[in-house]
């Protein structure tokens, strides 16, 4: 994962995505670099197009945070749905909005 990272980095920074750069970054970061992933990452990256990738997730981004009625809830008095809504709460963030 981090040697993706390194590579939106290297794009952002209108640098080349080579295996060599994404190793250094990753070095710097002190992260052992696996050569046979990197290969396949930059082969895999030379036929696409990154601002499309970011766009598409841009997009998707928004309909996974709309609210979705469960089946549940949906003949729920108003004192269920508050107290599903506070169950909702308590829960724990995980993924990446875990670090936000």
């Amino acid at each position: 994962m981090e040697s993706i990272y390194a590579a939106l980095l290297l794009h952002k920074a209108s640098k080349d995505i080579t295996e060599a750069n994404i190793e250094k970054i990753l070095k710097a970061a002190g992260v052992d670099a696996d050569k046979a992933q990197l290969s396949k990452l930059v082969a895999g990256l030379k036929e696409t197009n990154i601002e499309d990738i970011i766009s598409s997730a841009a997009a998707v981004a928004p309909v996974m945070a709309t609210p979705v009625v469960s089946e549940k809830s949906a003949g729920a008095t108003p004192k269920e749905e508050k107290k599903e809504a506070e169950e909702e709460e308590e829960e724990e963030p995980t993924g990446i909005g875990s670090l936000f």
